[in-house]
């Protein structure tokens, strides 16, 4: 059995207000549930004794014991004499609409059955599984500047296993301007970010370690892990970050390493505040764990104006926060340039050990970030007003299409994080497919199986392209709701 644990006045607290309706134990299950399924507890924590969590929540014991009869009959909990009761993922979790609804599926829905659906004949594929921008309008003038500047580099190796000089410079200018002073010699460019984070856990975690991540957060991340063999200790924050429950799980999982994204959170696009920030690096501290920081949305915010966040590097002083940026969001994808800001002794680890897979990042690549760089603002500038026309076009058209989806219009990033009706985003990610239509369901944001009632979609397309997307969207929704499938949830979840 799993070693995370939720005590009784934790998961009251997780549980908010339990809707007042009879039977109230057939209402705390459908709550539990709701945790487990959507990230916030995991599956194999355990869960408190049924007299703690009646006491956290003012109710009687029988209605906590009811509950958990409730959820262990249906494979949401499972339980042992002795060892107690945690929580658990049934052999399949896709609902039927009719379980998730009073009233059972709609009538008179629109759409046939898997394999009848297919894309508009003649039109374009839509791929919102990629969260990534064409290049800036400065950028022919960006690579125009590198070009002259290629020859001072030219007569020499092309080798510089730190990155160059004068983008290490200026990354470096850019933090101290963020209101964390940073030397050249703390920069290590990367050919991307995720060259970046592999680099640091070959360097710093061992095959069995215990490293925290999110719950939702960035796949290749956990994929970066998995190939390591770390110990994932996923962390639900689709509520935003519970910094209690994560020191906990810190302490519990001896954990050494988390993996956060605190500037517009891929997926859900939320920004950590300034307290929880303070307070995340004062967990990590206490637990002697390190947190690298995913800063590849830090400068994406749609009002560039706005007061910002200091970064999570600014509430350390021990050299806890490693901090990993990249150019691929805010400049380009097809710019393979990243960077690690972390301490000078350990930034000489990091060169030492990047050189038997990657001598040095491109010269070219290197020269044009920085051009662009010396621009940020006018590219932050550009990038704002364009996600900001796709982000309220791609809203207005599921409040108007798909009213029953749920989703938080974030104040940055490249994303909203829409909760569906039911626990189908792989079944909607495969009808969509067949409409044209490229989606990422949740559970591949999560690291257990669960984060099947959401999807991530982007708003880096035109606003026209989103909205044809959601046409097709609302109709592979129409599939899904009216094909059967293998076991319906119970009827009070």
């Amino acid at each position: 059995m799993s070693t995370h644990y939720v005590s009784g006045p934790q998961l009251a607290r997780l549980l908010g207000d339990v809707p007042q309706e009879r039977p109230y134990n057939a209402a705390l299950a459908r709550a539990v549930c709701a945790l487990v399924l959507d990230g916030r507890v995991a599956p194999r924590t355990r869960l408190p004794a049924e007299r703690d969590l009646a006491a956290a929540l003012g109710v009687s014991r029988t209605t906590v014991t009811a509950a958990y009869d409730r959820l262990r009959d249906e494979g949401y909990v499972e339980s042992r004499q002795g060892a107690g009761s945690w929580t658990a993922l049934p052999p399949t979790n896709m609902a039927s609409f009719g379980a998730r609804s009073a009233g059972g599926p709609r009538a008179g829905t629109a759409g046939g059955r898997f394999g009848m659906a297919h894309a508009p004949e003649g039109a374009e594929f839509i791929d919102l599984g990629c969260a990534t921008p064409g290049a800036p309008a400065l950028f022919e003038e960006a690579v125009a500047a590198a070009v002259a500047e290629l020859p001072r580099y030219s007569s020499g190796p092309g080798y510089e296993p730190a990155g160059l000089a004068v983008l290490r410079e200026v990354i470096a200018a850019r933090y101290a301007e963020r209101g964390v002073p940073t030397r050249a010699d703390q920069i290590v460019v990367t050919t991307g970010a995720q060259q970046a984070f592999t680099l640091l856990l070959q360097t710093m975690v061992e095959p069995g370690a215990s490293v925290l991540v999110e719950r939702p957060t960035y796949p290749h991340a956990l994929g970066a892990l998995r190939r390591m063999g770390a110990r994932l200790v996923p962390a639900g924050i689709n509520e935003g970050w519970d910094i209690e429950l994560i020191a906990g799980s810190m302490r519990q999982a001896a954990v050494g390493l988390a993996y956060t994204v605190p500037d517009f959170q891929n997926p859900t696009g939320r920004l950590m505040g300034a307290d929880d920030r303070a307070a995340l690096v004062a967990a990590a501290r206490r637990a002697d764990a390190l947190l690298v920081a995913d800063e590849t949305f830090a400068e994406l915010a749609h009002d560039p104006a706005a007061p910002r966040v200091p970064p999570l590097a600014a509430f350390d002083t021990g050299g806890r926060v490693i901090s990993v940026g990249s150019a691929s969001k805010l400049l380009w994808g097809g710019l393979r340039i990243g960077w690690i800001r972390a301490t000078a002794p350990l930034a000489r680890r990091l060169i030492v050990a990047r050189e038997p897979m990657d001598m040095a990042s491109p010269v070219l690549d290197q020269l044009i970030v920085r051009e662009l760089l010396l621009r940020v603002e006018e590219v932050r500038a550009e990038r704002a007003a364009s996600l900001l026309r796709g982000r309220d076009a791609l809203a207005a058209a599921l409040r108007e299409r798909l009213p029953g989806w749920e989703f938080e219009p974030p104040e940055g990033g490249m994303s909203l994080w829409v909760r569906l009706g039911a626990p189908v985003a792989t079944l909607l990610s495969e009808a969509a497919e067949r409409r044209g239509v490229r989606v990422v369901p949740g559970p591949v944001f999560g690291a257990d199986g669960v984060l099947e009632d959401y999807v991530r979609l982007p708003y880096v397309l035109p606003p026209e392209t989103l909205r044809d997307a959601v046409d097709r969207l609302a109709l592979a929704y129409r599939e899904v709701e009216a094909a059967p499938v293998s076991r319906p949830l119970p009827a009070y979840v």
